[in-house]
Order: structure tokens, then sequence, then C-alpha cells
């Protein structure tokens, strides 16, 4: 086990952490190593601290990420992070790194943090509860993969079977078994279709159809959309679906699909859409308006005389 740099601190159990870290860092770490009952606290510099191999959840330099570098440079670190020992030297990080993410910022050069021995299967666990807990939104991309992180890391412990370990979802998330399986689901999604999905340019339960697809029939589907700059709906995913089951999917039957002329809207416009097929296969929507309004427009004058 390498040697843990910096100063420790115990903190008894029914102690509550967020109260520590708004006391001067000097009155905290400033005392030498000492052993007591209850976690460790140790204050590690960022260099050594390490994101875990697989980690589901994004740090984004966005708005939050700016009010808690303030957060940060005002109050310090509220909450430390949890980490384990690394083979190779430093600690994996598990929980913390969004702050330590924010102490980078900050130009704070160390992270408090309670150092834990910990299984692979007891690490993944940590990570998933910790960050469930604390971040208030997640990506769907992130929700499916803490979940199925979390199921297999729960089966790999010896909690078994399509009971027991979705159970333990069940009670944390709220959510519905049938709803958990459909949300990790979506990490069988190729990370083009994923990113639709984040980025709500694909609705869930389409792309949860989608999902049963090979990889490559997905990256039909992915060629299809930028084709017909479509957004496939629920009643195309489940057709495909169905296909795929009856084993009668191929690309042609994909485009068929996905082509299809789409009814407009109540007082609204199909868009350039059902004219695509008239046109080569590179115009893009721009191009088709440019030649559906000139073509119009001599129509009109013609009409006129």
């Amino acid at each position: 086990m390498p040697r843990l740099r910096g100063r420790c601190l115990q903190v008894p159990k029914n102690q509550t952490i967020g109260s520590l870290a708004l006391k001067n860092y000097d009155d905290i770490f400033g005392s030498d190593d000492f052993q007591a009952d209850g976690e460790r606290i140790v204050e590690i510099p960022l260099t050594d601290l390490y994101p875990p191999e697989f980690h589901p959840f994004n740090v984004f330099d966005d708005e939050a990420m700016k009010r808690l570098v303030k957060s940060v440079k005002r109050y310090g670190v509220r909450e430390p992070g949890l980490a384990r020992p690394r083979e190779d030297g430093g600690y994996e990080l598990l929980a913390g790194n969004r702050r330590k993410r924010a102490c980078e910022l900050a130009d704070i050069p160390t992270l408090p943090v309670i150092i834990r021995e910990m299984d692979d299967a007891s690490a993944d666990i940590a990570m998933v509860d910790s960050n469930l807990e604390q971040r208030k939104k997640l990506l769907l991309s992130e929700k499916a993969w803490a979940y199925r992180v979390k199921l297999e890391a729960l089966n790999h412990k010896g909690i078994k079977g399509d009971g027991l370990s979705v159970d333990v979802l069940v009670e944390q998330t709220g959510e519905s078994k049938s709803q958990i399986f459909r949300i990790i689901s979506l990490t069988e999604l190729v990370p083009d279709l994923l990113d639709k999905v984040d980025a709500k340019k694909l609705a869930f339960n389409p792309a949860v159809e989608l999902s049963c697809l090979s990889r490559k029939e997905q990256a039909v589907v992915i060629d299809m959309i930028a084709k017909y700059e479509i957004k496939p709906n629920l009643s195309q995913a489940v057709r495909l679906k169905k296909m795929k089951q009856d084993g009668t999917l191929t690309d042609s039957e994909i485009e068929k699909v996905l082509s299809e002329i789409k009814k407009p809207t109540s007082g609204g416009s199909a868009g350039t859409s059902q004219y695509r097929r008239f046109f080569p296969s590179g115009y893009s929507k721009k191009q088709m308006e440019d030649v559906i309004i000139n073509l119009l427009t001599e129509w009109k004058a013609k009409a006129a005389v």
C-alpha cells in the first residue's frame, strides 16, 4: 500500500464532515497524524489523484462549475472526496472529481479525501452511490451507465438474479424495475446515438427500442438520420426492432422505414423531408429549400402571365 502523503485527521463517525470543511485548513490538518475511531481524511495533492478507470459521470466546465469554483475559493471544499490506494501509486478518486476540477481552476493544490481500502466491486458501488446522491442533474447516459455499473457490482458481490440486486436500485432511486432495465438498455447504444439521447435529438422510448439493434445496424440508422435529417419516432423504432427479431432487418429496410414521408402536424409544415426522394443524396436541407423556392418563384411568374 502506498504511503499516505499529507497530514491526516480522524473524523468521529457521528461528526458531520461538512462542518469540518468550513474550518481553516491549518486548523483541520495542522497536527501530526494520529489514530482514533472513524474515517481518515487526508489532504492529497491533486497530482496524486486519478479518476476511476471507467467513470460514467462527466465533469463539465459549465456554469455549475463556475459556482463551485467560487464556493471553493471562499469556503474551501465543504465535503471531502473518497479514494482508494492504487497499485501503481497515488489514489483512485471515486467521488470528488468535480471538486478536484474546481480546486484545479481555483489554484488550490490539494483536495481533502477519505482514504478507504476497497475491492473493485465495493469501489464501483461507492462511486455510483456518491454521485447519485450528490449530483442533482444527470444525463441519461450517465444514469444508464451508473445503474449498469452498480447492478454488475452487486451481482459480483453475491447479490444475484433478477430480484435482489435490482431491488437495491429500486429502493435507492425510486424507479420501477422495468424502468431501470429500460434505462440500462441505453448502454447498448453506440456513442453517436447515446449522444443524441443526451442532446434530446433522440427521444428516450425510441432509443430503448433501437438499443436492440447491432452496432452495424445502429451505424446505418445514424447515416439515415443525417441523410434525411430526421428524428426516428417510436413507431419507426418499434418496427425496426420487430424486423430485427424476425431476422428480416437489412440496410435497405432501415432506409425504407426512416425515409418515410412524415405527415405534417396540424397548422404546420412537413418541411423538406417529404421532398428528399426527389433530390440527390448529397443535397442539404438548405440546398433543397433553395431549389424549391426557385421553382415556385418561376411557377408563380408564369402563372401571373
